[in-house]
């Protein structure tokens, strides 16, 4: 059994990665994939937490460009989530792995509202939690969640898991000629704007020296090797 290095760790994951190769939804086949990733990471003894966003169902800032009130369709966004943490902690059980949902806005017959201390308990008996709704407020996005949670659970990296091997100079799916970036510090990223996550986050995570691992979900074990202390994608710190 290899050795982790990171004791806890918080995963980010978007919607849109729950969709696989469809247009919209969750994806059986790729929810199942996910949670068999994160089952690896947790069969380490790494105590792991989940922020999943709500993009593969609505968007709160796509459904503001068109006239709605910005408030209302983060809010609807936030239910998203919580759409996408049911699915993903049915999948996870499902493979073995005790899960809890939290929500920053309070549904108790879904879900556990978030309690900080609670969720810390949760994860030192070896249970998933996956941290749901945003922080519960609009205008800030998962990206900026999944940071603050990160922070206050102590976790000591944040993986961002996206569609491509980590960070580039331009969208490598645009520009097949954009440099790939191993290793970049907070300040850089702020910089050149690249858009990995949004600047809240980013500069949240530079201001706690959180550091940020960017990598491609759809590589098979790479959780788990970042989990060994395996570089894998982009390393964002100081």
């Amino acid at each position: 059994m290899p050795v982790p290095k990171y004791r806890r760790m918080l995963l980010k994951l978007s919607g849109e990665a729950l969709m696989g190769d469809q247009g919209f939804g969750i994806s059986p086949d790729t929810i199942k994939y996910v949670a068999g990733e994160i089952r690896s990471v947790a069969e380490l003894g790494v105590q792991l937490a989940v922020v999943v966003g709500g993009g593969n169902i609505f968007r709160g800032i796509a459904a503001s460009s068109f006239g709605m009130d910005r408030a209302s369709a983060d809010h609807m966004g936030m239910l998203a989530t919580v759409i996408n943490s049911l699915a993903l902690q049915d999948a996870l059980e499902k493979s073995g792995v005790q899960t809890r949902v939290q929500t920053a806005i309070s549904m108790h017959e879904v879900a556990e509202p978030y309690i900080l201390r609670r969720a810390v308990r949760h994860l030192e008996k070896g249970r998933v939690v996956i941290f749901a709704a945003g922080t519960g407020n609009p205008y800030f996005t998962t990206d900026t969640a999944a940071v603050l949670r990160g922070q206050e659970i102590h976790a000591e990296i944040l993986l961002k898991a996206t569609k491509v091997k980590g960070l580039y100079s331009e969208d490598p799916v645009s520009n097949k000629d954009a440099e790939f970036i191993p290793n970049i510090k907070y300040m850089e990223v702020l910089e050149r704007q690249l858009r990995v996550m949004d600047m809240t986050a980013i500069s949240l995570a530079m201001d706690n020296n959180l550091p940020l691992m960017v990598f491609d979900l759809n590589e098979a074990g790479g959780m788990r090797e970042v989990a060994c202390g395996e570089t894998v994608g982009s390393l964002i710190s100081n």
